[in-house]
């Protein structure tokens, strides 16, 4: 019998993944994992009600290089393993709005100081968004309350063509 064990970079993951407090957020309902198929995780978070608006958005996550390099995520539509059409991205007045931007990268990665492909290029981040820069110790966890913050704060006005 071969007995397969993880990646590092995967088994980081999945330590995190079973910590106090990123299950305390599940239990909460902040989000949930809806699968891991390393080095991709589906994670779907929590959003504030609002008219026309889902009750959460499922992200998809690539994990590689885990946890020294930071991942990238897009908004996506676990159902049919696709990406989330750019009319039903999340929008606000001002915030949201300039996170969810499918006209960066076309739509592949979110516009955050902790996103792998958007810190590229930006080397005043670190000083301007220093409390959402990557941080290796903080984990996936970081990016996660990152999007709980956006989706639920007032600036959250619901999806982009509602």
């Amino acid at each position: 019998m071969t007995v397969v064990l993880p990646r590092p970079d995967e088994q980081a993951f999945l330590d995190e993944v079973a910590e106090g407090s990123f299950q305390l957020a599940v239990h909460l309902g902040r989000w949930r994992v809806v699968c891991i198929n390393w080095p991709i995780a589906e994670i779907e978070i929590a959003a504030a009600p609002r008219k026309g608006a889902p009750d959460a958005y499922g992200f998809r996550f690539d994990c590689t290089g885990y946890p020294q390099d930071p991942p990238t995520a897009r908004p996506w539509l676990s159902a049919n393993s696709s990406p989330l059409p750019f009319g039903q991205w999340p929008t606000g007045a001002r915030r949201v709005s300039a996170v969810f931007r499918p006209d960066w990268h076309s739509g592949t990665c979110l516009y955050a100081p902790c996103d792998r492909m958007s810190i590229i290029g930006h080397t005043n981040w670190p000083q301007e968004y220093a409390a959402y820069i990557w941080k290796p110790e903080k984990g996936l966890q970081q990016y996660l309350e990152f999007l709980h913050e956006l989706l639920n704060s007032v600036d959250y006005k619901g999806v982009r063509g509602g």
